[in-house]
């Protein structure tokens, strides 16, 4: 996410230039750490034995959930799939035996426990996904609009910006709890032991990590339109 261009008619500012550099380092380290912790515990094969897809399907079973569990391409590219109730494993996870991948793995059924459980932080965010998606799309260009025409343009999208900062706040919960949800589920089902189960919350934290990231660089942007909304109108 580029803002760099925020900055011009305002002198390099040093806030807003301090802003900008954070806004870059705070994805790329949470990238970085998620990646690093991956690849590690990826080389660390379970005790158990089971595979992603093995150890989704007992979570799932434990919980009385009947869902499809599909392969993917790619790597940590997993997700749960509310819609159409079904989950997908990426190839780094659906068939791989290894603690990174059982904790992901468990990760994504977190989120089918969830549904079932109707739980209220997912359905909020469910909900605003269209305004989201919406509110995306129109954000930056009505801000770069704003920003060389007069007009409603520039405010316009600060308020929709904000709607995607909701949504990235939101998420927090969700993903928090669906890795609660996850290592409870591998200790009880006995898929990983106490030193394994160590590692896999070390893969969920560093990956709970880059969703503190998102949160944090839409705070801090929409903070910086807000500031320069107002410079702007003195």
């Amino acid at each position: 996410m580029g803002f760099g261009y925020l900055g011009y008619g305002y002198g390099g500012s040093g806030i807003f230039l301090l802003m900008a550099i954070i806004i870059m380092i705070i994805p790329l380290y949470a990238s970085m750490k998620v990646q690093n912790t991956f690849n590690k515990y990826s080389k660390i094969r379970s005790l158990s034995g089971y595979n992603g897809e093995e150890a989704a399907k007992r979570i799932l079973m434990m919980n009385n959930i009947n869902i499809p569990i599909k392969p993917i391409r790619g790597s940590m590219t997993d997700f749960y799939d509310p819609i159409k109730k079904e989950l997908a494993l990426s190839q780094t996870v659906y068939g791989a035996n290894s603690i990174a991948a059982l904790g992901v793995a468990a990760h994504e059924v977190g989120h089918a426990i969830q549904d079932a459980d109707d739980y209220a932080f997912l359905r909020f965010r469910h909900a605003l996904y269209p305004a989201t998606n919406f509110a995306s799309r129109l954000s930056m260009p009505l801000v770069i609009l704003g920003l060389i025409t007069a007009g409603p343009f520039l405010q316009i999208g600060i308020l929709l910006f904000a709607i995607t900062t909701l949504f990235t706040i939101i998420t927090l919960p969700v993903e928090f709890d669906a890795s609660k949800r996850a290592l409870v589920s591998l200790e009880a089902s006995g898929i990983l032991g106490p030193q394994e189960l160590d590692g896999a919350k070390k893969v969920l934290n560093a990956a709970a990590l880059t969703y503190v990231a998102a949160a944090m660089v839409s705070i801090l942007s929409l903070l910086r339109l807000i500031l320069m909304s107002n410079r702007r109108n003195n």
